[in-house]
């Protein structure tokens, strides 16, 4: 879905990190907003091996337009030229820039979120802010991500069998260019829906998990979704039925993307809502 109707508002910075200086393309919402706004840093997906900010384009003019945030789409250093927790402490840099107080936006009221493996990026990101004193985010929003990198790839079932889109082999390609190790992958930053992995997330930001019926990653979601609800920190678990991974991207399903843009935004809005 391309959203011609929103031109949107945006511009491009470049922020230093650990890992290299790192672009981000700013999406701010309509003219006729006021004060300033939350933030959303969007991390897009493609398996930790491809992928760009780019692909996230009209979601992210989308959000900015809808939920009136200012969204950061930032790109990311990739596997296996960089491995295991690059990526992740990179975008912790990211977030920690969108989070500064001498933005032009909120930094206070702050969102990170992504899809497939943006969507684990995310929830690294909300772990080591937990783990190493902020920032503080207000919304994690995980998009049917993978979340337990341990359990082979070949044990992962789709309703649709050999018509799914994510296959078995894909996935295993995926995830030992990013961590070559079995072992490796265990970590809570990796895998954090696989064994007692999630048993100590008190305090992690709160999360929309978001699954597909069809995907072969779905059950891992699932498990992570339970997780965060007993630590309280589910906002909500939303399955969303009849579609694969990827549904808003690789198919022609605008009805259902739609709505679940709309449940999204509902949630950021929510989430970066002004206090007082």
């Amino acid at each position: 879905m391309r959203f011609p109707d929103i031109e949107g508002d945006t511009s491009t910075d470049v922020v230093a990190t650990r890992h290299g200086p790192t672009a981000v393309t700013i999406y701010r919402p309509p003219g006729s907003a006021t004060g300033r706004p939350g933030v959303y840093v969007n991390i897009h997906g493609g398996g930790f091996v491809v992928g760009h900010p780019k692909q996230d384009d009209p979601w992210c003019r989308y959000l900015a337009a809808h939920a009136g945030v200012v969204v950061v789409n930032t790109d990311y250093v990739l596997a296996p030229g960089h491995r295991f927790p690059a990526a992740a402490e990179q975008l912790l840099d990211v977030v920690r820039w969108a989070a500064a107080a001498d933005r032009d936006w909120d930094g206070s009221r702050l969102c990170v979120g992504g899809q497939s493996a943006g969507g684990n990026l995310s929830a690294a990101v909300s772990r080591m802010a937990l783990e190493e004193g902020g920032p503080e985010i207000a919304l994690q929003m995980l998009h049917y991500a993978p979340l337990d990198l341990v359990t082979p790839a070949a044990k992962k079932r789709s309703p649709l069998g050999g018509r799914a889109v994510l296959k078995p082999w894909m996935a295993e390609v995926f995830d030992t260019a990013y961590i070559p190790r079995r072992e490796d992958r265990e970590h809570r930053l990796a895998s954090p829906a696989w064994g007692s992995n999630a048993d100590h997330l008190a305090g992690i930001a709160p999360a929309v998990v978001i699954t597909t019926e069809y995907d072969m990653l779905r059950d891992e979601g699932v498990r992570y979704a339970a997780k965060l609800d007993a630590a309280g920190s589910l906002v909500r678990h939303h399955d969303v039925i009849g579609v694969d991974h990827g549904y808003n991207i690789l198919s022609d399903n605008t009805d259902v993307t739609r709505r679940m843009y709309d449940l999204i935004v509902a949630h950021v809005r929510d989430a970066t809502a002004p206090r007082t």
